[in-house]
């Protein structure tokens, strides 16, 4: 569990330093410059995915049972998962559904965070589930509150985006909801060995 907590710690701390402290990203950017500022953000994400995967793995072995849920939860969790991959990708396709859910990202975090919660129906929800799912729910609603607070401070940094189009919102959808599909159908259990349907 330690090493999940770790990774959970590293990956969500490093995301949360705007957070925590708004300025504090602006600052070290200057004392580091970017492209450094960057490099250390992109590492320490990536060794605390690596500890978030190996240590949810690890606990799974021997899972410390929290709550149960009725079966019939599962497919809640399946409609609640339905948007997330459309979500995802509005993200970065800008349409009337970036604009609409204003922050797609976080709301595709949250919904992929709350569903998997809910989908612990058949094995029983572990401390694991809590921490992960949990965590990553806690987080993005955190920082959807920064984000607003920070946008009426005036302090929050834009980037530029593409143009809005109505064919961005057509591609999120049908490719959000393939991906969904190939999700659901293959890739989950290949890659994290559960049928999300059982079987």
């Amino acid at each position: 569990m330690l090493v999940l907590i770790l990774g959970l710690l590293l990956f969500l701390g490093v995301h949360s330093v705007a957070i925590m402290a708004p300025a504090g990203r602006d600052r070290l950017v200057a004392q580091m410059g970017e492209g450094a500022w960057k490099g250390l953000y992109s590492l320490v994400s990536a060794v605390g995915l690596g500890l978030i995967v190996w240590g949810y793995g690890l606990a799974r072995e021997n899972p410390v049972l929290v709550y149960s849920l009725p079966g019939g939860m599962r497919h809640l969790a399946a409609l609640v998962l339905l948007p997330v991959f459309v979500l995802l990708l509005a993200a970065y396709l800008p349409g009337r559904i970036q604009r609409a859910t204003k922050h797609p990202m976080l709301l595709a975090v949250k919904l992929w965070a709350l569903g998997h919660l809910l989908a612990q129906s058949v094995t029983g929800g572990s401390l694991a589930d809590i921490l992960l799912f949990g965590g990553f729910l806690l987080w993005a609603a955190a920082d959807r509150v920064s984000l607003k607070r920070r946008a009426q401070a005036g302090t929050l940094r834009t980037v530029p985006v593409l143009p809005a189009s109505g064919a961005n919102d057509l591609i999120a959808v049908v490719g959000g909801l393939a991906l969904y599909g190939l999700t659901v159908m293959w890739a989950h259990a290949a890659l994290f060995g559960v049928r999300p349907f059982g079987g």
